[in-house]
């Protein structure tokens, strides 16, 4: 009984996407607030956006790919929801301009966060899959000030670390 339930989840989690794990896919704008963490749960993060109105953050960082954000306005209202681990959302990230804060605000919390010896300061690692559907990380280094300096995707390798196939 215990599998089977195990499996129905893994199922729900995995073979579907996270907009059904989160039942995000189709929320309307001007869903209340509490109408959307009866249907999603609580959120991984709440933060408040500029402007007014909050962001409900769903995220399967570290070990998932997908992060959606919940914008509501000021009476408490969906504006919008969206997946953002995307090429086209990571592209807006300006170095020089965004900061941590910024970064997490539009993204969510990271996968991990690194130091590499080449490298004066925290590099931040999103996960995430491509248009194509290849497992792929998001980096986003920043200087010691929290200052985005760059960021660029690379190929994860997973499940490929012992497959020597020639």
């Amino acid at each position: 009984m215990m599998k089977s339930v195990c499996a129905t989840v893994a199922a729900a989690l995995l073979g579907v996407g996270c907009a059904t794990a989160f039942g995000l896919a189709d929320i309307p704008p001007g869903t209340p607030r509490d109408q959307v963490l009866a249907r999603a749960g609580p959120p991984s993060r709440v933060v408040p956006l500029p402007g007014g109105g909050e962001r409900l953050q769903y995220s399967l960082q570290p070990a998932g790919q997908y992060a959606w954000m919940v914008d509501l306005d000021a009476s408490g209202k969906v504006v919008g929801a969206r997946q953002v681990l995307t090429e086209r959302d990571f592209n807006r990230i300006v170095p020089g301009e965004w900061n941590r804060a910024d970064v997490e605000r539009e993204f969510g919390p990271p996968a991990r966060i690194d130091g590499v010896a080449s490298w004066n300061g925290p590099v931040m690692t999103y996960r995430w899959r491509d248009v194509q559907g290849a497992n792929m990380f998001y980096w986003v280094y920043l200087d010691p000030q929290g200052i985005v300096r760059r960021a660029h995707p690379g190929m994860e390798f997973r499940d490929r670390l012992f497959d020597f196939r020639f």
